[in-house]
């Protein structure tokens, strides 16, 4: 294996193999994110590719599901994708599902045609980071993309037979936009229609680029309290009437470990934030976060 650099993955699949199809992201600009920093963006080469899976297809016996790296794969062109998942079909027949980092524009560029032929050729997943519901949140964070393009890529994935998995992050909004970035967010998981939501707590690198700023004093951190009061008004904030989304807070940046379904298990969840809000023991320790 021919691996460039620092790998990341999704926690959920911890179990893939991994193949990076590009490496770094495209985007690589995003203020609270130092995963691509040291990685220049480039399209790996289908042969490039294609040789790694032949080398694990020598070494794994059976592989369930294959994750492919690195931060925005889902730019490549349908075309491009649709040969990588091709090789996968050949080498690994088994392979039940193909997961894929993406942002907005990545399936907003491609037709429902394509789409639907990428799920066709087995991508059953796409993992979005859509950080916060508040544009202005987007903006500072220079995120590069706006609450309706992330939303219209949702709605057009899952149409497409695409599931999505959406990350917001706690804390995005620091202590000035903590109440905006709640109430925006719970707005926009009841209206996005992903299949997944998935909520981390702001943990940052010393090579983002808000890291400076945090040093400064130009932005205010959330306590370990606040994140869960503004987890709290997240859920409170998500609608009544909303489609079904399993929901998680699992990560290992949490201080609060959350499982359930939207909108069903909204009050238990809230609960179990509340019952922490009283009693900080049930909050994980600081030194067992972690990116």
């Amino acid at each position: 294996m021919r691996y460039e650099g620092d790998i990341y993955r999704p926690p959920s699949e911890a179990y893939s193999l991994l193949i990076q199809a590009t490496i770094g992201c495209s985007h690589n600009k995003c203020a609270f994110c130092g995963m691509f920093k040291e990685k220049r963006f480039r399209v790996r080469k289908l042969d490039e590719i294609a040789a790694d899976l032949r080398e694990c297809r020598s070494v794994y016996r059976r592989v369930d599901r294959i994750f492919l790296c690195d931060g925005d794969a889902m730019c490549l062109a349908a075309g491009k994708l649709i040969d990588i998942l091709g090789v996968i079909r050949e080498l690994f027949p088994e392979c039940r599902r193909v997961g894929i980092y993406s942002r907005s524009r990545g399936i907003l560029d491609k037709s429902e045609k394509e789409l639907r032929g990428l799920r066709e050729a087995g991508l059953g997943i796409a993992y979005i980071g859509a950080e916060s519901g508040s544009e202005e949140v987007l903006r500072r964070m220079n995120k590069g993309e706006s609450i309706a393009d992330i939303t219209s890529a949702v709605r057009k994935a899952e149409l497409s037979g695409i599931q999505t998995s959406v990350t917001f992050i706690s804390g995005l909004g620091g202590r000035e936009l903590m109440r905006e970035h709640a109430l925006e967010t719970g707005r926009v998981i009841g209206e996005m229609g992903a299949s997944y939501v998935s909520l981390l707590t702001l943990m940052v690198e010393r090579n983002a680029p808000i890291y400076r700023e945090i040093a400064e004093g130009r932005f205010e951190l959330l306590t370990g309290r606040e994140v869960l009061e503004e987890a709290k008004l997240i859920l409170e904030t998500v609608p009544d009437e909303m489609e079904r989304c399993v929901f998680r807070s699992n990560h290992a940046s949490n201080y609060v470990s959350l499982k359930g379904d939207l909108p069903s298990d909204r009050e238990r969840m809230i609960s179990q934030l509340e019952a922490a809000i009283a009693d900080e023991s049930l909050m994980k320790d600081e030194r067992f976060r972690m990116l």
